[in-house]
């Protein structure tokens, strides 16, 4: 296999008045018989966030694809659908027969808590999956979800709560189910309390400890959780890895289903190709496991 699945054309081109990862956007070369579609609106009308469609190539005989969401980090406050990681997971699942939704959702700032609308736009791409089951030739039943740092934390979060914690939308496409059969946390926060305020749940925890509750992972553990996936850096200085410890020892003590991978020297914001390690073999065996096998 060869070192990346993609590449990019020569770094001294630019394209003039477009941000870095714009450029790296236009200037991908897919691999053979993926394509990807930008800029696909999934919420309401006049929402601004929108999503890339990753597409493999036509499986032997017609057959259906699993699919899987993925959330990009920033804080909350930042990032974008189409960044570094979110072109490598994109194009590194889509080759082994993902169809992969990559989104924007809404963001936070310093005035403007966004906590629960991001969590909900995220299981709204999940229902949007559903409804476009047949156009896009995914097997309904067989969805998962990724994402890295915050969108490591909303990935935990998509895939361990269910319509009972009261978190699902109350938007569009509401007659599709949010559930997901399994996720990969990419270095996220699982233990609000135990991380620092945020500007996504406008309060600080001394204020609301009930609500960073209720934005932690670790709150919705249970014995039949679908399976997650965690991978931290020991290197990282962003979330400490004590968080993804924590996140174990609680899945532990439940008995619940989930694999914990420590990346030695790995610092933050990693793809799936760190320098340390490649974790395609991981990730996508993670997710053959639970989204081909058990079909």
């Amino acid at each position: 296999m060869k070192k990346t699945l993609f590449s990019i054309i020569s770094c001294a081109v630019l394209l003039a008045g477009q941000p870095l990862f714009a450029q790296l956007r236009e200037t991908t070369i897919l691999p053979p018989g993926v394509r990807v579609e930008r800029a696909v609106a999934y919420l309401e009308p006049g929402r601004k966030e929108k999503a890339d469609l990753y597409l493999p190539a036509a499986t032997p005989g017609g057959g259906l694809h699993p699919a899987i969401l993925n959330i990009h980090g920033g804080g909350w406050v930042g990032g974008t659908r189409d960044d570094r990681r979110e072109l490598n997971i994109g194009t590194n699942l889509a080759v082994h027969g993902y169809v992969v939704m990559s989104i924007d959702y809404v963001l936070a700032s310093k005035t403007r808590a966004v906590w629960p609308q991001n969590l909900h736009d995220c299981k709204t791409a999940v229902r949007w999956l559903r409804k476009n089951a047949g156009r896009l030739q995914i097997d309904p039943e067989r969805i998962g979800v990724i994402g890295g740092s915050a969108g490591g934390h909303l990935s935990a979060m998509v895939t361990l709560t269910t319509p009972a914690d009261g978190l699902d939308p109350q938007g569009p496409y509401g007659e599709f189910s949010c559930q997901v059969k399994c996720g990969v946390d990419l270095y996220g926060i699982a233990e609000m309390m135990t991380y620092h305020d945020t500007p996504m749940l406008g309060k600080t925890r001394a204020e609301a400890p009930e609500l960073y509750r209720q934005a932690s992972p670790v709150t919705y553990v249970r014995q039949d959780s679908p399976p997650i996936l965690i991978l931290h850096g020991t290197a990282d200085t962003t979330v400490d890895i004590g968080q993804s410890k924590r996140f174990d020892e609680v899945l532990t003590k439940a008995g619940a289903r989930h694999e914990f991978i420590m990346v030695p020297g790995a610092q933050h914001t990693f793809d799936l190709q760190p320098k340390q390690r490649d974790l395609r073999p991981v990730v996508i065996g993670f997710f053959d496991k639970y989204l081909k096998a058990a079909k």
